[in-house]
């Protein structure tokens, strides 16, 4: 039995991760900003929140004291913290999160394209509000419909669909933390990631969800989604890879992939961290469980 640190327990992630790892026999701390069920895990605790300067002490001190042989962080806003502290847990504490560069460019949405883009991987034609003299610029200059959304946020907070300029309000109100995407209006997808090196590993993980209900209508949070096996989507696996090795992440990965009127997959945005709909691919959970032990490497 392996006892393992998850945050973020109050939240979709952290919540279902915590129910697999019990479900397979392990000691599962769930920690939280806020009180939880105390049935989410083995045992819970409230935390300060991920912005307070006691977050990381608390978090580590935690781990040492209780045992933890593996943290593993859920919640976007920790997740350039954790990475940055990721010394300080010691050597006997597997941490389960990418290199500090890596994390910062995928918790940035503008950096993430802006990589992708360089790289040669396929992404909507994007932009920041002040490249654009208006809404009507913006539509223009990207071939249609645009989203517009926080460079940094938590899932689906924040993002608004345009498709005509008075639809927009004031464009002079938006400013650089946000980002401008063109819209893809095809069938979304999540897939989950799992790398464990950058040179390839049986344990590597890809599975593709499908998103069949969005919160917001055609935006937003998947309400509901359905596994694609393949061949179908493979595609969209391949993107979902690719897009993470030149990002540098290892361990987790939920993706947002869309594809355009001609069918073409683009990457929305690639969260380095276990996501809500892990329980599709129990895969991922695996694949981590694996690579757990005293003769394993850490995931860094």
């Amino acid at each position: 039995m392996a006892r393992i640190l998850v945050t973020g327990v109050g939240g979709l992630a952290g919540s279902s991760l915590a129910r697999q790892l019990r479900e397979r026999g392990h000691y599962v701390l769930g920690v939280d900003m806020q009180a939880v069920r105390p049935d989410v895990a083995s045992d819970t605790v409230v935390v300060p929140p991920a912005s307070s300067p006691d977050y990381l002490p608390t978090l580590c001190e935690l781990a040492v004291r209780r045992r933890v042989d593996l943290v593993v962080p859920t919640v976007s806003d920790e997740l350039p913290g954790v990475s940055e502290s990721r010394p300080v847990f010691g050597s006997g504490i597997e941490v389960l999160i990418a290199p500090r560069l890596a994390i910062h460019i995928a918790n940035d949405k503008y950096l993430t394209m802006t990589a992708l883009r360089s790289a040669g991987i396929s992404i909507p034609d994007f932009g920041l509000p002040l490249d654009f003299a208006s809404a009507r610029d913006a539509l223009d200059c990207l071939g249609g419909a645009i989203v517009v959304k926080p460079r940094v946020s938590r899932g689906g907070r924040g993002v608004r669909l345009i498709e005509h300029a008075h639809d927009a309000g004031n464009w002079d109100n938006l400013d650089s933390s946000l980002i401008v995407q063109r819209f893809a209006p095809g069938t979304e997808y999540a897939p989950v990631v799992l790398r464990n090196g950058p040179d390839g590993d049986p344990d590597d993980v890809v599975v593709v969800l499908e998103k069949t209900e969005l919160k917001e209508g055609r935006v937003g949070n998947a309400v509901s989604v359905k596994r694609v096996e393949p061949p179908a989507a493979v595609d969209v696996a391949a993107l979902a890879v690719a897009a993470v090795g030149v990002l540098g992440l290892m361990g987790p990965a939920d993706v947002d992939i869309r594809r355009m009127p001609d069918g073409t997959p683009v990457i929305l945005e690639v969260n380095a961290r276990f996501g809500a709909n892990s329980a599709q691919a129990p895969e991922l959970v695996e694949g981590v469980l694996r690579k757990l032990g005293p003769a394993s490497p850490p995931v860094r």
